[in-house]
């Protein structure tokens, strides 16, 4: 569940779709196939951690530092990414691996080798998971996609810091339909 907003402001609707998806008279959809996506609602994580159902969990940081977040990322103004720590932190092992990490690779702003470095620190201990996004270029927005060799350095330096990590394949960037590109374009201009 992504892509659609904030799951986990419509806490109790998602709750119930995936009671529905999972159940024996649903779908049978095993947890580990469902996934909410969150861009670090605190409360709706500790809420959702207390459920005796726990889906996968993908938490977009996009940046590893407050300063980065706030700019990108406005929630973390309200959760900032040490409270979105603590509350994984505090998660049973077996539900901590069913948590992935989501980093948008963006040049010269998140893709740096202190970023990986730091990113290592602030998830050193957990047994979760880190995605690394290269970003989708847009005409509207004013950031760049790293080239592969800054991304494989960061990747390379979560993986010797003991981090499981994987770089995500760019689908549908055709089309300008890959991730974080989806939009509608209005009149004669081209997407």
């Amino acid at each position: 569940m992504m892509g659609m907003g904030e799951p986990l402001q419509n806490y109790d609707n998602v709750l119930g779709a995936i009671h529905i998806l999972h159940d024996d008279r649903g779908l049978k959809v095993p947890m580990t196939r469902i996934t909410v996506s969150t861009a670090g609602l605190v409360p709706g994580i500790e809420r959702l951690a207390s459920e005796p159902l726990f889906p996968n969990l993908s938490i977009s940081l996009t940046g590893v530092t407050n300063k980065t977040r706030d700019t990108l990322m406005p929630l973390n103004r309200k959760y900032p990414i040490e409270s979105v720590m603590e509350v994984i932190r505090k998660l049973p092992i077996a539900r901590q691996k069913r948590v992935m990490f989501e980093c948008v690779m963006i040049k010269g702003l998140t893709d740096s080798p202190e970023d990986a470095e730091r990113l290592s620190r602030l998830v050193s201990g957990m047994r979760v998971k880190v995605n690394l996004i290269p970003l989708n270029p847009a005409e509207e927005i004013p950031f760049e996609r790293p080239d592969d060799e800054a991304i494989l350095r960061f990747q390379e330096i979560l993986i010797r810091n003991g981090i499981a990590t994987f770089v995500r394949k760019n689908r549908g960037n055709d089309i300008s339909g890959a991730c974080g590109q989806l939009k509608k374009t209005t009149g004669g201009s081209k997407p």
